[in-house]
């Protein structure tokens, strides 16, 4: 099939050409783990922003690498409000890397979309951000931020309260995948997906192993 008859041709060559890019800066030529680590990136990067943020960087995206961006989203769950730490652990997960690597990778990363969004667009994006992560993004080193005039006892009580959220999150989420709804979908495949939700959940307060 000649690209003149072929209507993705040109959302396909734009991927590539966007890959390429990224690729280069991640210093690799291998196009299946630039894709994965890519693909890792927007995902956590899309979650830690409002609704109205995410799509307003998705418009920026080619076509095709809008769709892997937007895949697996619920509008209801953004913002995660996951620090470095939540980021760095989710980064390593959905991208088949070492912890250690996340900062590299994902500095990287940004360095190559920022090359190909319109001046300023990734400035907006990480100013959403808290430092640290911030830092991890544009620096690929984390940024550590100033620690609240805070008793040791408050923090304890913050830290346990985000993890009870979080698996109060986890449980509604297997909780709804185990429903029996009207649905086509066989309840396997669907207490599977809950059960990944529930995953990743945990995965981002830290109270889950890998």
């Amino acid at each position: 099939m000649t690209h003149q008859n072929d209507p993705l041709a040109h959302a396909q060559h734009t991927a590539h050409e966007w890959l390429k890019v990224v690729a280069e800066r991640l210093g690799t030529e291998d196009r299946n783990y630039t894709y994965r680590v890519l693909r890792a990136w927007l995902h956590l990067v899309r979650d830690r922003l409002t609704v109205d943020s995410a799509v307003h960087l998705a418009a920026q995206l080619p076509e095709l690498l809008r769709g892997v961006y937007f895949e697996g989203w619920v509008p209801s769950k953004v913002p995660i409000r996951y620090d470095t730490t939540g980021f760095t652990t989710l980064f390593a997960y959905e991208g088949g890397i070492s912890p250690a690597d996340v900062p590299a990778t994902a500095g990287a990363i940004s360095a190559g979309l920022g090359a190909l969004f319109s001046p300023g667009q990734l400035d907006h994006v990480f100013a959403q951000m808290p430092t640290g992560l911030r830092g991890e993004l544009v620096n690929g080193t984390p940024t550590p931020a100033a620690a609240p005039r805070s008793s040791a006892e408050h923090l304890r009580l913050n830290a346990l309260e985000d993890r009870l959220q979080a698996l109060t999150d986890a449980v509604s989420a297997l909780a709804h995948g185990l429903e029996e709804l009207p649905t086509e979908e066989p309840a396997g495949s669907r207490a599977a997906r809950a059960a990944q939700e529930a995953h990743r959940i945990l995965m981002v307060a830290g109270t889950a192993k890998r």
